[in-house]
């Protein structure tokens, strides 16, 4: 495995490695998968199912606390799948803008070189746990009553020990898939993705030479909708990020004075006209086919592309389906940090407020403006992060073959597009041209809220879902 560092991006265009092809020999080649092309009839062995379940364990044990601010370390978590790669005939490539926040890269060669390569991505951070809230300690992989317990069960370690039992697997029976797959460990994701998918596609885009489409997380799970009811949302879309940044100036003084120029109570004015503020429903393609679909199952009729669609009043006919749907009917913005002062008596002269703003798709413009009404005259803002907002075709052989995938291995389930209401690594993959979808198959028991964990307290998997989960990923990747 190659192993490149780079303290910062100033330095990644020394690197000559990252040039060529990203075919066999170069970046990631295709080691010991000399054998024949994959197709959907050959079934993974036990040993897949094993791995599945003791990998995401061991990736769990891997802390991988991602605070933001740089406060992280992927390294040991890369190193612990590159090694595996490596196993497995791979010639992974590990990359660092900053030292200790590693990405990890291979490519494994398909039988068609005319087909366009696919991406199969995941990242090894994780978000913040405090062990005294958790039933277990949250980094301690705990395999209890045939459930993974830990940060990152759903999170994303979960997808990444799926990835590698399917490489691995492929690798004892010798199978080749048609297209062209490039795997892709990043860092950061939790956070800025600043070193990890951003920094892949701004300075080391010829490892993903020729992908057009990419799959990973946040799709494919099982959501209940009612007695009888299995849904499996699959990822076709993206609200965009807007984290803002607002700035209160007034005047400074003692606090027992009249002050009409107190920077605190400019702040506090425009965070709760932005909390308080009605958004109008602004619907996507997605979304559209999403109600769409969810209506028909439901069986409701409705045109969802009336002009007159009352959307929140078909939502409220939808029961627990609504949650797929309704954080991505319009864009949002939640105060979410408050900073200002440094003594009770003292009236501060600047107040700072932070604010996770979301957009969907086309939706950007209408956000600008809104801010730059309710924040006022005396409150100024800028963006703090932002990424683009994304959509996925619906209609495409791609989502198709996905939902295929699905279906065969739980014929009772009803596959059915959505937009994510946050983002993931897939932003940043599109500035390659990378189409993306959520696609990391779960199918999980009634009672058990998916989305809920993510980023919640006793964050678990059941080892079936797993078992279910590299079933669906090994037959989609051998038929993409």
């Amino acid at each position: 495995m190659a192993d490149m560092n780079a303290s910062d991006t100033s330095k990644t265009s020394d690197i000559s490695e990252t040039g060529g092809t990203g075919k066999t020999g170069e970046h990631g080649g295709t080691g010991g998968h000399g054998g024949t092309a994959g197709g959907s009839g050959a079934a993974l062995d036990a040993a897949a199912l094993d791995e599945v379940v003791t990998f995401t364990s061991e990736l769990i044990r891997i802390d991988t606390t991602n605070r933001g601010g740089g406060d992280c370390r992927e390294r040991p978590a890369a190193e612990y799948v590159a090694e595996r790669l490596a196993a497995a005939g791979l010639e992974p490539v590990l990359l660092e803008r900053t030292p200790g926040r590693t990405n990890v890269v291979a490519r494994i060669e398909g039988t068609d070189p005319s087909a366009e390569a696919l991406l199969v991505h995941g990242h090894l951070d994780v978000v913040p746990a405090e062990p005294a809230d958790w039933t277990v300690h949250p980094f301690s992989g705990e395999i209890r009553d045939g459930v993974v317990w830990g940060r990152g069960a759903v999170d994303m370690k979960n997808m990444d020990a799926m990835i590698l039992a399917v490489v691995r697997a492929w690798a004892r029976s010798g199978v080749r898939p048609r297209r062209d797959i490039v795997i892709a460990y990043t860092a950061d994701e939790e956070a800025s993705a600043e070193d990890g998918s951003g920094f892949l596609a701004d300075h080391h885009p010829g490892l993903f030479e020729g992908c057009t489409e990419g799959i990973s997380e946040s799709g494919a799970f099982t959501f209940h909708a009612g007695p009888g009811m299995a849904l499996y949302p699959i990822g076709a879309g993206e609200r965009g990020t807007g984290w803002l940044k607002l700035t209160a100036h007034g005047r400074a003084g003692h606090g027992s004075k009249v002050n009409r120029a107190n920077a605190v109570s400019r702040l506090a004015a425009a965070v709760a006209r932005i909390g308080d503020h009605p958004w109008p429903v602004r619907l996507t393609p997605t979304v559209r086919a999403a109600l769409a679909e969810i209506a028909v199952l439901h069986g409701i009729e409705t045109d969802v592309y009336a002009a007159d669609l009352d959307v929140d009043g078909l939502l409220g006919k939808l029961g627990p389906a609504a949650a797929l749907v309704e954080p991505t009917v319009r864009n949002s913005a939640n105060p979410t940090v408050l900073e200002a002062g440094y003594k009770v008596n003292v009236i501060p002269g600047q107040a700072t407020a932070y604010i996770d703003g979301r957009t969907v798709p086309g939706g950007e413009e209408e956000f600008r403006a809104t801010m730059d009404v309710l924040t006022g005259p005396d409150v100024e803002w800028e963006f703090h992060h932002r990424e683009v907002a994304l959509q996925a075709p619906v209609d495409s052989p791609t989502f198709a073959k996905l939902r295929a995938a699905v279906e065969r291995f739980d014929p009772a389930g009803h596959v059915v597009p959505y937009c994510m209401s946050g983002g993931t690594d897939a932003k940043q993959f599109s500035r390659l041209g990378i189409t993306g979808y959520g696609f990391s198959p779960l199918r999980l028991p009634p009672g058990f809220d998916y989305q809920a964990l993510f980023h919640g307290v006793d964050e678990r998997v059941p080892v079936s879902a797993l078992h279910f989960g590299v079933r669906v990923l090994d037959h989609y990747l051998k038929s993409a």
